[in-house]
């Protein structure tokens, strides 16, 4: 009780308030603006940590990291450009329902779902952290590439209407990924002599325009030609009812349970667990069907999930000092830089710091909730907005993000290159969800793929010797069978109701 009473004044000091609120504002800020990642955030504030004392300073990193990871449903919702890679599942969702006159429910619901699943996940790690832990640092490169393969057999599903169409576009992904130089060997794979491909293709800068440049072509052909649908614009913070969160209580606390394990697995992160909670929504929901449309539990499920990977990464960092990703690497360097080594001694030596932590991850919870809340009925402004011109606005986004993510004019070009490339796809009716998937999972599955077979030197037997490997195959036979099956069904009726 002393180390939490200890811990509790830390937490609850002036200068540690103000280092959480402040972060957490800075967090949502540059989640929300495209290209502004909060790993930038976590990077660039980090030396101002320097004269801090050591509670602030990792308040105030946690505070980005927490409204950073929630504030990337903004921008998702609002313009159908993901602030961070964690919020690319929510945009297909949670953009129709914009587009419907809901932003503020759809902005509402990202919130409470973002703020459940970060507070589950931190009660899992208080309970369980030992446990957990034990169980995540069993996840070698084999374990993590059946994980990864696993979320990759929901390209299937992700096809919308053919099957096919989402094995070319996940292909197509995973070929994007190729483009650039090998990480292992370093070989210059797809760059046809030019020496800017061989930076690769940036996941940010692939989503980027992959989902905003098809959406400002559409908006500048049909100016003038087509009646720009009225957008909605009553902005009081309307904001999911009681009704409809309750009936979705049980999908926020199994996708949030999705994202604590995933997040508790280093190498994987806020994407792969937003992508493998909205398949989990999508399959077992009664409607399957209006998922893509504007279905509210296509943004709880998938921001539930990404803001319990928060609480999962801090399970290896705290107890044995492993980063799981890198906003995650950057705390644990501020940590390492104000005395607080990482791992199984500081529970011995300075539990009050952990238990300071606990209520900082708590308080930054509380305030990203208020300022979202609040800000709100500010944020649906932005659907009022004529058509033409807030594209025009998403293009100077689109272009600043870009650059700003590698200081490249290349990554400018490479936009709007694969923006074209959306575009194309949308128009042969080939969906862009599994091209994304493709980008998110593709380098960890080749580089656990090969780190695997390195290590058992060449031998495939690695991966038959690892039961929880073998679970995760069993897994992806059965995904890629069900689907397979569904397809058919759906081939059959179809084909029916012709007759």
């Amino acid at each position: 009780m002393d180390a939490l009473s200890t811990g509790l004044q830390m937490a609850l000091g002036w200068q540690a308030l103000i280092a959480v609120a402040a972060g957490s504002v800075i967090g949502v800020i540059f989640g929300a603006i495209p290209g502004l990642t909060f790993s930038m955030a976590l990077a660039l504030l980090l030396p101002f940590t320097f004269g801090m004392e050591a509670t602030p300073a990792i308040a105030l990193l946690m505070g980005i990291y927490i409204g950073g990871m929630t504030g990337g449903s903004v921008s998702a919702i609002l313009i159908g450009i993901p602030g961070t890679p964690s919020a690319a599942a929510t945009v297909f969702d949670g953009h129709p329902m914009a587009r419907k006159g809901e932003a503020s429910v759809a902005l509402g619901g990202a919130v409470i779902a973002s703020v459940f699943g970060g507070v589950f996940s931190l009660v899992v790690m208080v309970l369980l952290l030992e446990q957990v832990a034990s169980f995540a640092i069993k996840f070698g490169p084999v374990e993590i590439f059946a994980l990864v393969l696993f979320g990759l057999s929901t390209i299937c599903g992700l096809g919308e209407r053919s099957m096919v169409r989402g094995l070319v576009a996940g292909v197509l992904g995973l070929m994007l990924v190729i483009v650039g130089l090998d990480p292992i060997d370093g070989v210059a794979r797809l760059t046809f002599g030019n020496v800017d491909l061989q930076q690769g293709v940036n996941l940010l800068v692939g989503m980027i325009g992959l989902f905003a440049v098809p959406q400002v072509i559409e908006t500048f052909l049909e100016h003038g030609r087509v009646k720009a649908p009225r957008m909605a614009t009553d902005v009081r913070a309307s904001l999911p009812s009681w009704r409809q969160l309750k009936r979705r209580f049980g999908l926020m606390m199994r996708c949030s349970g999705i994202g604590t394990v995933i997040g508790a697995i280093p190498g994987t992160g806020g994407p792969i667990a937003a992508f493998l909670a909205y398949d989990h929504a999508r399959r077992f929901d009664s409607k399957p069907e209006s998922f893509g449309k504007g279905e509210l539990s296509g943004v709880l499920a998938p921001e539930s999930a990404n803001n319990a990977v928060t609480g999962g990464t801090m399970i290896p960092l705290l107890s044995l000092g492993i980063p799981g990703d890198p906003a995650t690497a950057v705390i644990l360097g501020g940590m390492v830089l104000h005395g607080l080594a990482p791992g199984p001694q500081l529970f011995k030596t300075n539990l009050p710091a952990i238990y300071a932590i606990y209520i900082a991850i708590v308080i930054s919870y509380i305030v990203t909730l208020v300022v979202q809340i609040w800000g709100i009925r500010w944020f649906v402004r932005v659907m009022s907005v004529p058509a033409h011109v807030m594209s025009l606005v998403i293009m100077v986004m689109c272009v600043l993000g870009s650059y700003a993510i590698r200081n490249s004019i290349f990554d400018v070009y490479l936009m709007a290159i694969m923006g074209l490339i959306g575009y194309v796809l949308k128009r042969l009716s080939i969906p862009v969800a599994p091209v994304v998937l493709g980008l998110v999972l593709g380098g960890t599955l080749e580089n656990t793929y090969r780190t695997a077979l390195i290590l058992n030197e060449g031998s495939y037997q690695g991966f038959l010797d690892s039961t929880v490997a073998l679970v995760f195959f069993a897994l992806t036979l059965l995904m890629i069978g069900g689907q397979v099956w569904s397809s058919r069904r759906k081939g059959a009726a179809a084909a029916a109701v012709q007759a």
